[in-house]
């Protein structure tokens, strides 16, 4: 069993910042590369960014290239996505969990609005 626990989403203006975090747990997850999602309003969840095992390697979507950076804590079973300079396009509920393929389990999300 897995289990994914994102927090800190919130409203803030346009070009302001946010840090999310996730604890994760399950056995399947250790080794895991972990990413970050989101899911817009009437869109599609899509992929933000992918942290690989030892953190030194990271992958990321276009729209949000430069401006998101995502972490983790090995020790902790912590992922983190650092986000400047946020946009109104940024307003989604983001979840993380595996990558590339996600289990069949979500977290509850942590809703970002961006908006003056």
């Amino acid at each position: 069993q897995v289990q994914f626990v994102e927090s800190g989403g919130d409203l803030v203006k346009p070009g302001g910042s946010l840090r999310l975090s996730c604890a994760f747990s399950g056995r399947l997850l250790h080794g895991a590369t972990m990413a970050w999602y989101r899911r817009a309003p009437g869109k599609e969840r899509e992929f933000v960014a992918a942290v690989y095992w030892h953190g030194t390697r990271t992958s990321y979507s276009d729209p949000v290239k430069g401006r998101f950076t995502i972490s983790r804590d090995n020790g902790k079973n912590m992922v983190f996505l650092e986000m400047n300079n946020l946009k109104p396009e940024d307003t989604a509920v983001y979840y993380c969990n595996m990558y590339p393929r996600p289990h069949m389990s979500w977290g509850q999300g942590t809703q970002v609005t961006v908006s003056s």
